[in-house]
């Protein structure tokens, strides 16, 4: 068995782009779910149709004790699993005012606490070589729409320039900040353009840049505790 990577958040959307990125780099895939099982199945199907071994491992990361029971599931399949890719996300629009003690733990604990247990789990593993935490162009501002969100991708990004500092030589962190790449579930292809339309490049860009930009942090070893946006530009409007 070679290297092998696990993404949560695995079976849709950027997760599911970046495991079949791996999966065509060579890596064996753990995917991890909450809902998606379906989803996550035909993606799996997809990636071992590349060559590459795939499982699937539930997890409902509002949970700590399945947080921290999946970084071991995974490497009792996986023991040389090198890579984590903390994708898995909620993006909640709701408003300062209209935060509930709920809606707030929603947000951290998938965006923020899940991550942060799981790098410590995956970097006391012998074979961690790198976390990439995927982030969100929203935190170089100070938006006020989906704020416990933006609250959570702003500690997630510090969490990664902290850990790097923490974690290396062994293990390198580094972030991706994608911009307007995918509509919001729930928002049309119009959306998108629209939205774009006011970066610098001034068109929607597609998960293949967050993809070139995975594989351009797995291949440049000596690159840690960066946090790249890949938004078009979005990042300084």
């Amino acid at each position: 068995m070679g290297k092998a990577a696990l993404i949560t958040g695995g079976g849709l959307r950027l997760g599911k782009a970046m495991a079949l990125t791996l999966a065509e780099m060579g890596y064996d895939i753990a995917l991890h779910y909450n809902r998606s099982r379906d989803e996550s199945e035909r993606a799996a199907d997809e990636i071992k149709t590349l060559g590459s071994e795939c499982e699937i491992f539930q997890a409902n990361l509002l949970d700590m004790e399945e947080i921290d029971t999946l970084v071991p599931r995974v490497f009792d399949v996986f023991p040389e699993c090198s890579v984590l890719i903390n994708s898995a996300s909620v993006f909640e629009d709701v408003p300062f005012h209209d935060v509930t003690e709920e809606s707030f733990d929603r947000d951290m604990t998938v965006n923020f606490k899940a991550p942060f247990f799981l790098s410590q789990g995956f970097s006391k593993e012998p074979a961690s070589e790198l976390i990439v935490n995927m982030l969100d162009s929203r935190i170089s501002k100070n938006e006020t729409d989906h704020f416990v969100y933006n609250i959570s991708k702003k500690a997630l990004r510090d969490l990664t320039l902290m850990a790097a500092k923490a974690l290396g030589p062994k293990v390198r962190v580094n972030g991706i900040c994608p911009g307007p790449v995918l509509p919001p579930p729930g928002k049309s292809e119009d959306y998108l353009i629209r939205i774009s339309g006011d970066t610098p490049i001034g068109k929607p860009g597609s998960p293949d840049y967050i993809t070139a930009a995975l594989k351009y942090i797995i291949e440049n070893t000596y690159i840690t505790g960066e946090c790249l946006f890949v938004d078009g530009g979005q990042h300084l409007v």
